[in-house]
């Protein structure tokens, strides 16, 4: 049996743990360099199919901008909700993932403080048109 958390569709792990976090600088920089976006505002979504040390499905990244946020609060804040939208909502996309690994990166590029709901809109909206990305290819 596979231990990787979100294998079948049936299972959903609701969990975000170190290891589906992304934070090996060579995959970062492979995946600013060679990697899909798309905006969903306000989430910009970098992702790329590769292959992960991890042993996980995804491994995920997420940033806010200092120049737009100057104080650490709003930007851990704003951090802490895409972490948590995604970690809801993965199952999306480990669900089309077969044996596939994808590496993504969230961005805020808002200008202002945003409510859970507003994050969590984009952030499903952006997930289904990565899977529809993913099966284009």
């Amino acid at each position: 049996m596979n231990t990787i958390p979100g294998n079948t569709a049936k299972e959903k792990s609701f969990s975000l743990t170190k290891k589906e976090r992304l934070s090996s600088k060579k995959i970062i920089d492979k995946l600013f360099a060679e990697g899909d976006s798309i905006l969903q505002y306000p989430i910009k979504m970098v992702f790329l199919k590769t292959d992960l040390t991890a042993g996980v499905k995804s491994q995920a990244g997420f940033t806010a901008s200092k120049r737009n946020f100057k104080r650490a609060i709003a930007r851990n804040r704003i951090k802490r909700l895409l972490r948590e939208s995604y970690r809801l909502n993965k199952h999306m996309v480990y669900s089309e993932l077969n044996d596939e690994q994808l590496a993504l990166f969230f961005i805020f590029i808002g200008k202002e403080l945003p409510k859970y709901e507003a994050i969590e809109l984009a952030m499903k909206k952006g997930l289904s048109r990565i899977i529809q990305k993913l099966n284009e290819n």
